[in-house]
């Protein structure tokens, strides 16, 4: 990377560089399966109000604020508490996110590493002919117990995540993110298209656009929160590392505004690609976590070019988590070039190690391995670091801008490259006490949230 060769640190080229960037960070397999999954289970159309709500009110104040403390201290999350509060015990708040990001990412991986292997079988034929829900179960049980195939195609994400960081800011992050955010803008938009005409589609628009309000509920204000917070890739500090590249003639409201909105977008273009796809071949919108390698593939197999359609649809899901991945490693890669003077590339190919080394258990605890099935490893990363670290962070964050920093230093960030800041009234309610107190409120269910 030539820029943060010659100087301390890497900067985004442009606006539309970091927009991408910070985007592809948001965007990733929580947008594409864990979403059309949460809106199946949680009443369709009215789970999807509720959601964008939330992205509104509370993702879009605390991405702000991320932002705002990475650009004024120009450093990772560590350095950035450290900085505003020397010798205080506020970095411990940074030191979580860099852990959090090293533990998300050392699962993350292996799931994404399904949707690589399920591209190549869904790519060979795998899924042609005729198909049912028995067979199809069948293969992804096959797949995700064969410890060799889980760790290689593991490995295959971690090696490619490791790559593009190593090239640093802008040969690796932006540059890639140039190119993977409109490939991945591209194929949501024809498979959403295609899904749409299909015979029958119909009845899928309507469960995901037309709310019925009888059904609403405390926990579909629980999971559609929890939910655009886990997508918006808040808590772990990943914002304030990007933040901190960014210039200061840049205006970080519509930043903000900009990633939260494509994020959102992805989000609601996957369920317009699975609900009309799902009812138009008969499908339950409740099935869950199976929904994307289970049912998915046995309906590609029945559709005309079905290869085709559900190849993007893989291709979709790589890019989607791919563009996250990135973001993952670059919170502790950060760290160490900031703080421990590593130079990019070790630092980078170390902490992959790690991150391998980690994901190994999770690898195997799809029956790969009886001891890590056993208890659940998968299960119990996602809700340490996932749910319950995200959440701590994002609470802390929170209450940090608004009473041990001060909103009145803050806004002066703000106005940098931005003279008119119109929700400010707003965004000041939603940052001291409207998103603390929701957050709060999440992390007491946690238990109701995570199932």
């Amino acid at each position: 990377m030539p820029a943060d060769e010659t100087s301390k640190r890497g900067t985004w080229g442009s606006k539309i560089a970091f927009i991408f960037a910070a985007a592809g960070s948001a965007i990733g397999l929580g947008n594409v399966w864990r979403f059309p999954m949460l809106v199946g289970k949680n009443g369709g159309a009215i789970f999807v109000f509720i959601y964008i709500l939330s992205v509104i009110f509370v993702g879009f104040s605390v991405m702000l604020a991320e932002l705002i403390i990475g650009r004024h201290t120009q450093k990772n999350p560590v350095g950035a508490f450290a900085s505003i509060k020397p010798r205080s015990p506020w970095k411990l708040v940074g030191f979580l996110g860099v852990m959090t990001g090293v533990g998300i990412l050392s699962y993350y991986a292996v799931i994404a590493g399904w949707a690589t292997g399920y591209l190549v079988k869904t790519a060979a034929g795998t899924f042609r002919g005729t198909m049912d829900s028995t067979l199809t179960d069948r293969i992804f049980t096959e797949f995700t117990t064969s410890p060799l195939q889980v760790i290689f195609y593991f490995l295959v994400v971690i090696f490619l995540t490791c790559f593009i960081i190593s090239k640093g800011v802008k040969a690796g992050i932006e540059k890639w993110s140039m190119v993977l955010m409109p490939l991945l803008f591209l194929i949501v938009i024809f498979l959403a298209i295609r899904a749409l005409t299909l015979p029958g589609a119909s009845k899928g628009i309507v469960f995901y656009l037309k709310p019925d309000f009888s059904k609403l509920t405390g926990n579909i204000f629980l999971f559609a929160l929890g939910q655009a917070f886990f997508s918006l890739s808040l808590g772990m500090g990943t914002m304030i590392t990007y933040g901190s590249y960014i210039s200061k003639k840049e205006n970080l409201v519509s930043s903000a505004g900009w990633v939260c909105f494509l994020d959102t977008f992805v989000a609601i273009m996957a369920g317009f690609i699975v609900f009309p796809t799902l009812f138009a071949f008969g499908g339950e919108p409740t099935i869950g976590p199976r929904l994307v390698f289970v049912v998915l593939p046995l309906i590609f197999s029945k559709l005309p070019a079905g290869q085709i359609f559900g190849s993007f649809f893989f291709i979709l899901l790589i890019l989607a988590a791919l563009t996250s991945t990135i973001s993952l490693l670059e919170v502790p890669v950060a760290y160490f070039v900031d703080d421990l003077k590593w130079p990019r590339k070790k630092a980078t190919w170390f902490l992959g190690l790690v991150v391998f080394i980690l994901g190994i258990p999770t690898a195997l605890s799809t029956g790969g391995m009886k001891f890590f099935t056993k208890i659940n490893f998968l299960s119990w990363m996602d809700l340490i670091f996932g749910n319950i670290s995200l959440l701590v962070g994002g609470l802390f964050i929170c209450l940090f801008l608004s009473y041990a920093w001060g909103v009145r230093r803050a806004l002066e960030e703000v106005r940098f490259g931005n003279t008119s800041f119109r929700v400010k009234p707003l965004w000041i309610f939603s940052i001291m006490f409207l998103s603390p107190l929701a957050i709060l409120f999440i992390l007491i269910f946690i238990k109701t949230i995570t199932g």
